[in-house]
């Protein structure tokens, strides 16, 4: 006997193309807008803030950390749990089902893969870029929102659990 497959290949081996798609999808989506959003900042505000309104400016800062400039200095040990935690949602992704949850898997993926695109890609000696402060919230980019409302819709679903249909 041989085990299942895993990963996007083993999700549409079993019958989950659409949903290997749908996860797919929401990821390039965050990703695309994610890089495009940064370069943006970095070509209109880098060199100083832009008051949009209220406490809402735009500013770029560089985040050699995790979300909310947490961990700095720790870009190598942060890239590697980066890339692990891709690799655990690419299977969980591949043993998932239901719309829901793929709508959460591609924002957190996508979320994921965008920033790790900074650290990877980009030139800022591994570090995020991040260009929304709202002054009273740690500064944050599209890729970071992405992750934190999957996270917000994880929570939401444990605890009003989606009805299913009779």
């Amino acid at each position: 006997m041989t085990a299942a497959p895993t990963g996007v290949a083993g999700l549409a081996r079993r019958g989950g193309t659409a949903r290997a798609l749908l996860i797919a999808g929401v990821a390039a989506v965050v990703v695309a807008v994610d890089q495009t959003t940064k370069t943006w900042a970095l070509r209109s505000f880098a060199t100083a803030p832009r008051h949009v309104v209220w406490t809402l400016q735009l500013v770029v800062q560089f985040n050699s950390g995790i979300a909310f400039s947490q961990v700095t200095g720790a870009t190598a040990i942060v890239t590697v749990v980066a890339v692990g935690v891709l690799a655990v949602l690419v299977v969980i992704a591949a043993r998932t089902t239901g719309t829901f949850t793929a709508v959460i898997l591609g924002l957190v993926m996508g979320g994921a893969a965008g920033n790790l695109s900074d650290r990877l890609l980009r030139h800022h000696a591994g570090s995020v870029i991040d260009w929304i402060d709202l002054r009273w919230w740690p500064v944050f980019n599209v890729a970071d929102a992405a992750i934190s409302v999957g996270l917000v819709l994880v929570l939401i679903r444990s605890v009003l659990p989606l009805r299913r249909p009779e």
